[in-house]
């Protein structure tokens, strides 16, 4: 774990023009040092050795040995925060979910282009420091679906009029999967941003889909939000909730990033906040920075319960540190209890409406 010095980058790419990119992109942070280049992951295990970097930026696709194959290795016998970099394409999200689930603490898409070259510098900058600070141990098995099984439904009937917002960024994709595969199926309608690429959130959604008793899916706009389904917001769009009458529904738009992030949390919390108001449960779990702290105190002025995941449980405690620091959250929790403590503040809110 990384404090106040250097980050040593080793950049594994079979692409030189990918390599030298990077390099230059990443030589602009003065907290960053690339200590070296490895063109395949052969070459890739005798640099960590001699190297010692702090943080791998891993490109999945590479002939003579996949990255996810030498990731699962590499998490196996010297496990390393990696950043896994892959192709902006449907077969690209699923292996940057597989790559995830293996261990990468996060997913970049690679440069496609002038434009693109400084969106993923900004963006790789500030997920290798995120990085740096985690801390990583061996994988010898597949980490279980979720701690303990289906949460009772019990007290979540009678009113399609909640509404469960969820904010993630680094580590999130296996904190989501915790959570939602405990929630039960009559869930109020769940509304979730995940810090991640386009292209990549509709894999994520199609994973949790297939281990959640909820249905889960990437929002599309105006889609209805309604108990039992789960809306994930799409890549480079933010999701904001709106109500018309009795009915709730999601606008999917584009707009200005916000903390160097579209989707961002906070669009989503204080659309919830002006939509839902009292009627409303939050949730941030762990990731870099500080978005969805201000929405999150939006929300409870509002009236919203929130909770945030412990620092202890958290991959990076960032967002959740922040949002407790603003004074929005109302509990903190283990993420091993997150899914039953959101079931019982949804249940409170259904006993009192």
């Amino acid at each position: 774990m990384i404090h106040n010095r250097t980050i040593k980058v080793l950049i594994v790419d079979d692409s030189a023009v990918v390599r030298q990119v990077l390099t230059r992109e990443l030589s602009k942070a003065p907290d960053i040092e690339v200590a070296g280049t490895a063109m395949d992951p052969y070459i890739a295990r005798d640099k960590i050795v001699h190297l010692r970097p702090d943080v791998i930026t891993l490109d999945m696709e590479m002939p003579r040995m996949h990255g996810l194959t030498f990731l699962q290795k590499l998490m196996k016998y010297h496990p390393l925060p990696v950043i896994a970099v892959t192709s902006l394409t449907t077969q690209g999200g699923r292996t940057a979910i597989a790559a995830m689930q293996a261990g990468a603490v996060d997913v970049v898409a690679k440069p496609g282009g002038p434009r693109s070259v400084g969106e993923l510098s900004e963006t790789l900058i500030e997920k290798i420091r995120a990085a740096a600070r985690v801390h990583c141990t061996a994988r010898r098995a597949p980490p279980p679906a979720a701690k303990g099984g289906l949460i009772r439904s019990g007290g979540l009937t009678g009113t399609t009029q909640k509404i469960l917002a969820i904010g993630a960024s680094t580590g999130g994709t296996e904190a989501l999967r915790q959570v939602l595969s405990r929630l039960p199926v009559n869930t109020p309608g769940t509304l979730i941003v995940q810090h991640m690429p386009e292209r990549f959130t509709a894999a994520f959604a199609e994973c949790l889909n297939g281990l959640c008793a909820m249905e889960v899916r990437e929002a599309r706009d105006r889609d209805a939000v309604i108990p039992g389904v789960a809306l994930l917001a799409p890549g480079n769009y933010h999701m904001l909730l709106r109500r018309s009458g009795a009915r709730y529904h999601v606008e999917i738009k584009d707009g200005p990033r916000v903390h160097h992030q579209r989707p961002a949390v906070d669009v989503l919390f204080r659309s919830v906040a002006k939509a839902a108001g009292s009627n409303a449960v939050g949730s941030i779990l762990t990731g870099m920075g500080a978005d969805g702290a201000q929405g999150m105190l939006e929300m409870k002025h509002a009236g919203a319960y929130n909770l945030a995941q412990d620092e202890k449980s958290c991959v990076v405690f960032g967002m959740p540190k922040e949002a407790i620091r603003a004074g929005g959250v109302d509990e903190i929790v283990p993420l091993g209890q997150m899914a039953e403590k959101l079931v019982d503040a949804l249940s409170r809110k259904l006993s009192t409406a």
